[in-house]
C-alpha cells in the first residue's frame, strides 16, 4: 500500500494529479472527506468498484454514493426525469455540504454502482481536497466509508491502515478528519422527501425547506 501525504485544506495540485493518475489506472484509495475517510475509485471502472465491495465485504445490492465537484456535473448522471423542485431547493441550501441526494440514475450508469436499483446517491462536498481530486479526475469519485461494512466509520489514517491497509492500493493521509455526525442521505426519486439517514443535517432542517417549497 502506497501512502501519500496531503494537506486537506490546501492540497498541492501536483500531489492531487498523482492521486488522480492512480485512480485512472484502476487503483482503489482511502482518502479524507469532510466527515470520515472514504474509499475512492473511478466510477467508469467496474473492476475497481467491485474491489470496493470486496474490501468492505459489502453486499452488491447496496449502492455506493459518488462525489461531484460542481453542481453542473449532476445532469449527465441522472435520468431525464431531472431534479424535483424540492431537491433543487435543498441543493441551494445545503450544497456544497454533507447532504447526499438519491436520484434516478442515468441509463449509462453502472449497475454495480447503483446496486441494480436504478438510483444513485450524489453529494457535492465542501471539502477542498475532495473537490480538487474530482476536478482533476474529470469525473465523479466513489465515496463510501473506508471501513468494513457494519464497523464504525474511521477518521484516523492509522485506523484506516489497521482496518483495511492490506486491501487498498493507496492511503491518502490528510491527518484526522472532522468525524462526528455522518452525512445526511435523502431519497428524492418521488414526490415526497424520504429520509434514508439523518446525519449532520437534521430531518427538521430538511423538512423546513421541503415545506416551504410546497406552500
Amino acid at each position: 500500500m502506497q501512502i501519500i501525504k496531503i494537506d486537506q485544506s490546501d492540497p498541492d495540485p501536483v500531489v492531487v494529479s498523482e492521486i488522480a493518475g492512480l485512480l485512472k489506472s484502476g487503483a482503489v484509495i482511502a482518502f479524507p472527506t469532510d466527515t470520515y475517510y472514504g474509499l475512492g475509485a473511478d466510477i467508469d471502472n467496474d473492476e475497481a468498484i467491485k474491489k470496493i465491495f470486496a474490501i468492505k465485504g459489502r453486499p452488491y445490492n447496496q449502492p455506493i454514493l459518488i462525489l461531484i465537484s460542481d453542481r453542473k456535473d449532476l445532469k449527465p448522471l441522472i435520468s431525464r426525469r431531472g431534479v424535483p423542485v424540492f431537491a433543487d431547493r435543498l441543493m441551494d441550501k445545503f450544497w456544497p455540504g454533507p447532504l447526499t441526494i438519491v436520484f434516478h440514475a442515468s441509463e449509462g450508469m453502472s449497475e454495480i454502482l447503483t446496486g441494480s436499483a436504478g438510483k444513485i446517491g450524489i453529494r457535492l462536498p465542501a471539502h477542498p481536497f475532495c473537490r480538487s481530486l474530482v476536478r482533476e479526475l474529470g469525473r465523479p469519485l466513489t465515496a463510501t466509508s473506508a471501513n468494513i461494512s457494519g464497523k464504525p466509520s474511521l477518521c484516523s489514517p492509522s485506523d484506516v491502515r489497521d482496518a483495511i491497509g492490506d486491501r487498498i492500493d493507496a492511503l491518502v493521509d490528510g491527518g484526522m478528519t472532522q468525524g462526528g455526525a455522518v452525512s445526511t442521505v435523502i431519497d428524492a426519486t418521488g414526490a415526497e422527501l424520504v429520509m434514508i439517514r439523518e446525519g449532520v443535517i437534521s430531518e427538521g432542517q430538511l423538512r423546513e425547506i421541503f415545506s416551504g417549497e410546497k406552500s
